[in-house]
C-alpha cells in the first residue's frame, strides 16, 4: 500500500501569482497604463507638431509609419481622434495622410480592445446587472459589426469609449476591426482634407469637407438620441435589443 501524501499549503510564489493575475489586479493594471499613457500626452504635447511639422530627420515611408503607430498610441492615451486626423492631413497630404490616419485608427482601435479584453473583462462583466448596461451588452454581443460600423460612421460615442466598451462585450476581433476600419473612412478623411487644404480655408474642397463633418456630427446626435430612444423602450419592455 502506498501511503497518501498530504496536499501541501499553495506556496508564497503561487499565492502572489494568483493575486497578481486575478480580474481587479489585472484591472488595477489597465487603469494605471491609461494612466500613463493620457500623463504621457501631456507632457510630449503632440500638438506641437502643427506647429513645428515632422521631424527632418524622419521622412518617406519610414515617417508615414512611425506617423501611424504615433496616431495608433495617442488615441489609446485618449487624444482627440479628429486633432490627429488633422495633423495626419497637414503633416502628409490628402492620399498618404487618409493612409495614415486609418492605419492609426485600426491600429489604436485593436490596441485598446486587446487591453480592455485582456486587462478588464474578467473584473468589468459580472458589474453589467442593469438593465441599461445589459442591454448595450447584448446589443454589441449579439450584433456587433452593424453596432460597431453605426457607431464608426457616425460618431457621437467617443472613439475610446466605444473601443472598450466592446472589449467588455463579447464582439469578435474580427467584426469589430472591420467595421472600425471601413465606417472610419468617411469621417476621418472629411478631417485628414480638411488638414491638408487649412492653408486655403476658402477653397472649395476644405469648404466641403468641413461641411461632412458638420453634417456627421449632427448625424450622429440624431442616430445616438434615436437609439437610445428605441434602447429605453425595449429595456421597459423586457425585450432583448436589436438594431
Amino acid at each position: 500500500m502506498f501511503e497518501t501524501v498530504p496536499a501541501r499549503p499553495a506556496g508564497f510564489t503561487t499565492r502572489c501569482t494568483r493575486v497578481l493575475l486575478s480580474p481587479w489586479s489585472r484591472l488595477s493594471l489597465l487603469v494605471m497604463l491609461l494612466a500613463a499613457g493620457a500623463t504621457s500626452v501631456l507632457l510630449f504635447e503632440p500638438q506641437r507638431l502643427l506647429e513645428r511639422g515632422w521631424p527632418p530627420q524622419v521622412d518617406g515611408a519610414a515617417a508615414l509609419v512611425l506617423f501611424t503607430v504615433a496616431y495608433g498610441l495617442c488615441t489609446v492615451a485618449f487624444v482627440p481622434r479628429p486633432f490627429i486626423s488633422l495633423a495626419a492631413g497637414a503633416l502628409f497630404g490628402s492620399a498618404l495622410g487618409l493612409v495614415g490616419a486609418i492605419g492609426g485608427t485600426v491600429l489604436g482601435a485593436g490596441i485598446a480592445f486587446g487591453l480592455g479584453r485582456i486587462l478588464g473583462q474578467d473584473a468589468l462583466r459580472p458589474l453589467l446587472r442593469g438593465r441599461w448596461l445589459k442591454a448595450a451588452d447584448g446589443q454589441l454581443s449579439r450584433h456587433g459589426f452593424r453596432s460597431m460600423l453605426a457607431v464608426r460612421l457616425f460618431p457621437g460615442v467617443p472613439f475610446w469609449a466605444a473601443n472598450y466598451c466592446a472589449s467588455v462585450s463579447r464582439m469578435g476581433w474580427t467584426p469589430f476591426l472591420v467595421a472600425t476600419g471601413l465606417g472610419s473612412i468617411p469621417n476621418t478623411a472629411a478631417y485628414v482634407v480638411a488638414g491638408a487644404t487649412a492653408a486655403t480655408p476658402t477653397s472649395p474642397v476644405f469648404l466641403v469637407s468641413t461641411g461632412f463633418i458638420v453634417v456627421t456630427m449632427l448625424g450622429g446626435a440624431v442616430v445616438a438620441w434615436r437609439k437610445r430612444h428605441a434602447l429605453r423602450h425595449r429595456v421597459r419592455a423586457g425585450e432583448p435589443s436589436g438594431v
